[in-house]
C-alpha cells in the first residue's frame, strides 16, 4: 500500500515537473485584452471606510522644516480623531507624546459614507526623526516614522512622479518599490496630477487602489500632489453649460498650505523644504475655469520673494506638450513668461503620458521643462518634440530621482525596472546656473512597438 502511494506521488511530481518546464510559446504569455482599471470585482465593497483609519497622507507646511499636516478617513462614526506624535527613539516606548486633534467632514461615495480627518503638525525641529500615528474608532493606525526636512545647507532627496492614472494597484505599485530602491533617503514626493482616472463610477476604488499603490512611499515622506484634469468632474456634461468643478475627494484626500491663487486656492499652494521653494499650479483650472491669468499673478509674487536657492514649479499640464495633437497655448501665453523671467530651475509636468525634456525659449540652462508618466497609460510622441525634446521615451513607465546639495541639483529619470534613461545636474555659480549633461550609463531611446493598443487604437501605445 505504501508503495502504491510512493509511485502515485512520484507520478505526479513527475507530471507537475514536466509542465512546469516546459516553455510558454509566445501565444501562450501574450495579453490579448487590456487589464481592467482596478483589481476590484463589481459589487465587491473592498475600499469602504471602517472603523480604522486609512489613506493617511503627510503633506508639507510652508515651512516643512518645522512640520506636516496629516489627512486620513475613517467610517462615519467618527468625529474628531486625534494625532500622537513624538520624537523618535529607540525603545518601543514612545514615551511623552503630544496629540493633535482633527477637523473631521463627512463625504460620501460609491462605497459608502465616511469621514475625513485633517490635522496641522507645527512646532517641529529641522532634520529630525518623528514617529506619529493617527485615530480611528477606538482603534489606532501604526506608528510611522517621518524625518523633517533639513536645513538649507544640509542635503536632500526628492522624488517626482508623472500621472499615475491608471491600473494603480496593478503597475503603479512597481514604481513606487523600485523608486525607493533609488532613493531610501527621500524626504518628500512629487505627484504630477491624474492621480486616478475617474468618472467611470468608481472613483473611491481608484482611491483606495492609488493609496494601496504610494502605501510605501507615503509611509516615510511628505507627499505634495498637483491637480490634473482627472481630479476633476464635468457638471452639465454634453450641455451648452458644461463645465468642470472639482472633484469629490481631492478637497478631502489632502491637507495642503491653503496658500493659493486666488480662485484656485484650493489646489495651487507653496512651501518651502531645504533649500527649495516649491511651487504647485492647477493646469486645469487655468485652461477650463479662467484662473491662468490670477495663477501667473500670483506665482510671479511668490518667486519674487523667495530666498531659497533653487525653484521648483510642479503642474500637471506642459507648457510644450510632447504627445500629438495638443497644445496648452494659454499656459505660454499666461504662465510661461512668469517661469521664464524667473529663470525656474525645474518645471515638472504630467499629462501626455511620454516622456520629454526640452530648455525654456531665452536659450539659457534653466528652466528645465520636463514631462513623465508613471502609470500604465502610455500615448505617442509628436513629430514636434523629437525635433524640440531629447530625451524623448513612448511606452515607459518612469520616476525621477532629485537631489539637492548647496549649489548642485542633480537630476535622473529611471525606468522601472531601474535603469537610468535621463540625467544631468544643474550647477549654481554665482548668479548663473550651468546645466551638465550625463550621458554615462543611458538606455537608448525607446519607442513604442506597437501600431495600436489592444482596444485598436492608433493614437495611443498602450492602456
Amino acid at each position: 500500500m505504501n508503495l502504491r502511494r510512493h509511485f502515485k506521488r512520484a507520478v505526479v511530481a513527475a507530471a507537475i515537473a514536466a509542465v512546469l518546464s516546459t516553455p510558454l510559446s509566445a501565444q501562450d504569455i501574450r495579453r490579448t485584452q487590456p487589464d481592467p482599471n482596478t483589481l476590484v470585482p463589481a459589487g465587491v465593497m473592498h475600499y469602504a471606510a471602517n472603523a480604522l483609519p486609512d489613506r493617511i497622507v503627510a503633506t508639507p507646511l510652508e515651512d516643512a522644516a518645522r512640520g506636516f499636516s496629516v489627512a486620513w478617513r475613517t467610517g462615519a462614526g467618527v468625529e474628531a480623531p486625534v494625532v500622537e506624535i513624538a520624537e523618535a527613539g529607540d525603545s518601543p516606548d514612545p514615551g511623552e507624546v503630544r496629540r493633535v486633534r482633527a477637523a473631521t467632514t463627512p463625504m460620501a461615495t460609491e462605497n459608502g459614507p465616511a469621514h475625513a480627518h485633517r490635522a496641522r503638525i507645527d512646532g517641529l525641529e529641522p532634520d529630525t526623526l518623528y514617529a506619529w500615528r493617527v485615530q480611528g474608532d477606538g482603534t489606532w493606525g501604526p506608528w510611522r516614522q517621518m524625518r523633517t526636512a533639513p536645513a538649507p545647507e544640509q542635503p536632500m532627496t526628492v522624488l517626482y512622479f508623472g500621472d499615475t492614472q491608471n491600473q494603480n494597484a496593478s503597475l503603479v505599485s512597481r514604481v513606487m518599490l523600485e523608486s525607493l530602491r533609488h532613493a531610501p533617503d527621500a524626504r518628500l514626493a512629487l505627484f504630477a496630477g491624474d492621480l486616478v482616472s475617474g468618472g467611470d463610477g468608481e472613483d473611491d476604488n481608484e482611491w483606495g487602489e492609488w493609496f494601496d499603490a504610494v502605501a510605501p512611499v507615503a509611509a516615510t515622506m511628505t507627499i505634495a500632489p498637483a491637480m490634473g484634469n482627472h481630479e476633476y468632474d464635468e457638471e452639465f456634461e454634453d450641455t451648452p453649460q458644461e463645465r468642470r468643478i472639482m472633484g469629490t475627494h481631492w478637497p478631502h484626500t489632502f491637507a495642503l498650505p491653503g496658500n493659493g491663487a486666488t480662485g484656485a486656492d484650493i489646489s495651487t499652494y507653496w512651501f518651502d523644504a531645504q533649500d527649495v521653494r516649491f511651487v504647485v499650479l492647477d493646469g486645469t483650472s487655468a485652461l477650463d475655469l479662467g484662473t491662468a491669468q490670477a495663477q501667473a499673478r500670483w506665482l510671479d509674487g511668490v518667486l519674487t520673494d523667495s530666498p531659497r536657492r533653487w525653484t521648483v514649479v510642479l503642474i500637471h499640464q506642459p507648457m510644450f506638450s510632447p504627445r500629438q495633437d495638443r497644445d496648452n497655448v494659454v499656459l505660454r501665453e499666461q504662465v510661461l513668461p512668469v517661469l521664464e523671467r524667473h529663470a525656474v530651475d525645474l518645471v515638472l509636468q504630467g499629462h501626455d503620458h511620454v516622456y520629454g525634456r526640452r530648455g525654456g525659449e531665452r536659450a539659457r540652462p534653466t528652466p528645465q521643462y520636463v514631462v513623465s508618466v508613471a502609470g500604465a497609460k502610455q500615448y505617442r510622441l509628436s513629430a514636434q518634440a523629437r525635433q524640440d525634446m531629447s530625451p524623448v521615451a513612448e511606452d515607459t513607465q518612469l520616476f525621477q530621482v532629485l537631489r539637492i546639495d548647496g549649489d548642485r541639483l542633480a537630476y535622473e529619470s529611471r525606468t522601472v525596472t531601474g535603469r537610468l534613461y535621463d540625467a544631468f545636474e544643474l550647477q549654481r555659480r554665482g548668479d548663473s546656473v550651468a546645466l551638465v549633461e550625463r550621458t554615462e550609463g543611458r538606455i537608448q531611446q525607446r519607442d513604442c512597438p506597437r501600431e495600436a493598443t489592444l482596444k485598436g487604437r492608433a493614437d495611443r501605445c498602450w492602456e
